[in-house]
């Protein structure tokens, strides 16, 4: 564990140099040991691949305190915290207008098909949000699926799209401009501040992507519009 000050109300704590889901892990195991402290003062911890960073209010404590605090956790113990975590379900209705980019996996000798049966129904790690709030970055991606950026990004990509850039897959929540290529769509509103949970997700949970026609995006839509639709979510581990 490496604790650095960058900021006069940030501390950061490193765990590692590369991304792994052990990393992962202690960093997740670390955010909920921090929050069970209930130290006055701290106002955000934020995750990323390999830190965690505690944002504070310097008239409620300091960075000193926080370090002394860091110091006294057994990080060997962060590993054998058993920590719960979701499973979310995101329905995603892939190719054509929804996925433009899946026919370029031509090029990785996978059919249209054979990229969906991939990419769906499998557990992806969320190791961190970023780029854009709610925007997650997902490990477990088939090797079969790694597929560069774009050369030339799209300005407009619209809310809800589900790609892949380079080893990872990850979903975008706003309209924006972006480079990864295109595997399908989800009507599922991934960041709405008008919801109890901002964002559906956060680092440590777990997503799967559940394939579905463009009959049944619409009808999800419409749900969702009438205030009806559920997103499907299982918890698991414990402690």
């Amino acid at each position: 564990m490496e604790i650095r000050q960058f900021a006069e109300n940030a501390l950061t704590i490193y765990m590692g140099d590369e991304i792994d889901e052990k990393i992962n892990r202690k960093l997740v195991a670390l955010r909920h040991h921090i929050e069970g402290m209930e130290v006055d003062g701290i106002n955000e911890i934020v995750l990323s691949y390999t830190s965690l960073i505690i944002y504070f209010d310097i008239f409620r404590t300091d960075a000193g305190t926080l370090e002394a605090m860091m110091e006294s956790i057994d990080e060997a113990a962060l590993l054998e915290e058993e920590i719960e975590y979701r499973v979310i379900e995101i329905p995603v209705c892939y190719g054509g207008e929804y996925g433009p980019d899946i026919g370029n996996f031509e090029e990785n000798g996978l059919s249209e098909q054979e990229v969906i049966d991939m990419h769906a129904d499998k557990e992806y790690l969320v190791y961190m949000l970023g780029f854009m709030p709610g925007f997650p970055y997902l490990g477990g991606l088939d090797e079969k699926l790694h597929k560069p950026r774009l050369e030339t990004p799209r300005v407009r990509i619209p809310a809800g799209s589900v790609g892949i850039g380079g080893r990872q897959t990850g979903m975008y929540p706003f309209e924006s401009p972006g480079g990864w290529n295109l595997l399908g769509r989800t009507p599922v509103p991934l960041f709405d501040p008008g919801r109890e949970e901002t964002i559906l997700y956060a680092a440590g949970d777990r997503i799967i992507y559940r394939p579905i026609d463009e009959d049944e995006y619409k009808r999800i839509e419409e749900e969702i519009a009438s205030g009806e639709y559920e997103v499907k979510y299982e918890v698991k581990g414990g402690g």
